[in-house]
């Protein structure tokens, strides 16, 4: 695991331990009537318990397409690929044409968000990140960077041009989703040459200036695009993540050796750093900090086709999974986000100003002004967040830092300075709109050793992750102290080596859970897991309440086609559509564009596995899951 500050215990080191009530009651007031301790000692399984959840559960297994329940229908609504305009070229995945695929639906689809346009849930606009692309799956010929020989200019760009993020409308008509290739809203933003504003403290810093751009305050593209958020105002917050694979050069002797480490960037070749061969500004030697223009969260307006894309340095630089938005009680704008590898933290961040309904274009500067906060959990059930704020503690120059500019550049190393608690890869961080709660879905770190493990440590090398549920004081999300505890940790529990707890429910054979990555939750407040990695099986959706005999009793929705994860679950306002992005299918292995594991979900010889977004919904037109 990478080195950090010496008394920052890992999450692995205290979900076992003891609570201490009273220590709830102290702090928590009316609210710790709901608190429940994590798992500590073994009790009788529970029978199977009444679940609000109605549909058929699917089984576990792994084949070449997707499976949803008995009553349940699942349609592609884009595709890789897909022409977003009348006059889009349609696509050709053996050409790479750059002009193209800028008009076209991009690869690997991750977060989605349903945007609605009208009162209902019958239009609105799809908003899609498009996390990656890898070369022996995107373009026909290429076995594996080793035959760099083969890549070109073209190449290069033409991957960056199928990254970023999509806006596209869709229209629900006789049961089916369609997207509608005439609308003004449909555009793409890509990781080539899309003009972006960095805003926040970080925007003009000279660690953030470069020969293309000595002002620090323009950037071309976004790329690595994971999962994200919407704000109340009606924007969509984009998650920069794996940014440290696409740098090439010599890290070794780089002016920020230090912060490039921590940050993994090791400028390697490799299947998307070979791009710095071609494009300057991916090679570390020759524009040394481009680097740190990647790794933030970005706002588009996807209302306004002509709007310029905003970095929000304010919210922190590193390899962010998500971007979950509350309005607390008093009106200021908090943003949970996670920072996905394993051994790395959960963060938040509190506006100083507050959201104002009536003024959609200021709302923006909420973004811009605030605290960054890191999360440290206490082994008495508490949580403190910890302030990332220059001259505060060790956040100086003795320890490096400049500025404010510097600690959100470097946010890892403060969190490290400040005492926050590695997390076992913290991925999505979702509130439910019925109770409150925070859930912060943490995948699996198998780094951790047997060594590392005692008592007060549930799980060395912990393959299936877990999931926490984090409650606000008196429903208070910008409280300096939360509570927390476990919610389930994923794995079978017919095996005893997995050590999975499901609030001691009875879990079906189907119904376990590994790795959970993105989750949703619908208008009733249950949760909706999606899985990557999910051992044994091909990955999935699963579902389970949150409350009452039904809490945390996992069921499976839908099972993805082989090679494939599940990312970017979410709902219409109704309930009665599932979205989510199935990513990746067909890779794996030694599969390749021309010999995929599926070629989901066209099925057409000779053609690529096409990642796509798919509609889910009742064949009775009734509410998901009831």
């Amino acid at each position: 695991m990478p080195r950090r500050h010496p008394s920052n215990p890992p999450i692995s080191a205290l979900i076992d331990q003891r609570l201490d009530r009273r220590t709830f009651m102290a702090f928590m007031g009316a609210a710790a009537l709901t608190a429940r301790p994590g798992p500590r000692r073994r009790e009788p399984l529970r029978p199977p318990s009444a679940s609000s959840l109605r549909f058929a559960e699917i089984a576990q297994g792994r084949d070449e397409t997707l499976h949803v329940p008995t009553g349940y229908d699942a349609h592609p609504v884009m595709r890789w690929g897909d022409p977003l305009h009348a006059n889009a070229p349609d696509f050709d995945p053996f050409v790479p044409d750059v002009s193209a695929r800028k008009q076209q639906f991009g690869e690997n689809a991750d977060y989605v968000a349903f945007l609605p346009l009208d009162e209902g849930s019958t239009r609105g606009l799809l908003c899609v990140n498009h996390e990656f692309t890898r070369v022996e799956m995107f373009f026909p010929g290429i076995e594996s960077i080793a035959d760099g020989v083969k890549l070109s200019r073209a190449h290069a760009e033409c991957e960056l041009a199928s990254q970023g993020h999509t806006i596209a409308e869709v229209g629900l008509v006789d049961g089916r989703w369609t997207l509608d290739r005439n609308s003004v809203y449909n555009r793409r933003i890509n990781g080539l040459d899309t003009v972006i504003r960095i805003s926040g403290p970080a925007a003009g810093s000279p660690r953030m200036q470069t020969r293309a751009d000595p002002t620090g305050r323009r950037v071309l593209g976004t790329f690595a695009n994971c999962a994200g958020g919407t704000t109340p105002w009606g924007t969509v917050l984009t998650c920069e993540e794996n940014f440290q694979s696409y740098f090439l050069g010599n890290a070794a002797k780089h002016e920020e050796t230090g912060a490039l480490a921590r940050y993994g960037v090791d400028g390697k070749l490799g299947s998307s750093s070979y791009r710095g061969r071609f494009l300057e500004r991916f090679d570390l030697d020759r524009e040394p900090r481009e680097c740190n223009r990647f790794g933030w969260v970005v706002e588009i307006d996807p209302h306004d086709p002509w709007s310029m894309p905003v970095k929000r340095t304010a919210l922190g630089r590193f390899r962010h999974e998500g971007a979950t938005c509350v309005v607390a009680a008093d009106g200021r704008l908090v943003v949970y986000t996670g920072d996905d590898d394993q051994g790395e933290y959960l963060y938040r961040y509190v506006s100083e100003g507050k959201v104002d309904p009536h003024d959609r274009r200021r709302n923006g500067e909420l973004l811009d002004h605030g605290t960054l906060s890191v999360a440290r959990f206490e082994a008495d059930g508490s949580l403190i967040w910890r302030p990332l704020v220059f001259g505060q503690g060790p956040l100086g120059p003795k320890n490096g830092f400049q500025s404010q500019a510097c600690v959100l550049i470097e946010a890892r190393r403060a969190g490290d300075l400040v005492g926050a608690t590695p997390m076992d890869r913290p991925e999505d961080v979702e509130t439910n709109p019925v109770n409150g709660h925070v859930y912060v879905m943490l995948t699996n770190n198998t780094k951790r050793t047997v060594e590392q493990v005692d008592a007060a440590n549930p799980r060395a090398r912990n393959v299936h992750g877990h999931v926490l549920e984090l409650i606000a004081p008196d429903g208070d999300h910008t409280a300096d102290r939360f509570l927390w505890e476990m919610f389930l940790q994923g794995g079978n529990p017919a095996r005893d080596s997995d050590r999975a707890y499901y609030q001691d429910r009875v879990i079906s054979e189907n119904g376990w859970v590994s790795c959970p990555d993105n989750c949703a939750f619908d208008p009733q407040g249950r949760l909706w897991i999606a899985t990557d990695g999910h051992g044994g099986s091909a990955d999935g959706v699963f579902a389970c309440d949150t409350e009452g005999e039904g809490r945390a009793q996992t069921r499976m929705f839908l099972r993805a086609p082989q090679g494939a994860e599940v990312c970017g679950p979410t709902f219409t306002p109704d309930a009665t559509t599932f979205f989510c992005a199935i990513q990746h299918p067909g890779a794996g292995g030694k599969a390749r564009f021309a010999s995929p594991y599926t070629r989901w979900p066209d099925f057409v010889d000779g053609r690529p596995a096409r990642s796509s977004v798919v509609a889910v919904r009742r064949l009775d037109g009734g509410l998901i899951g009831d």
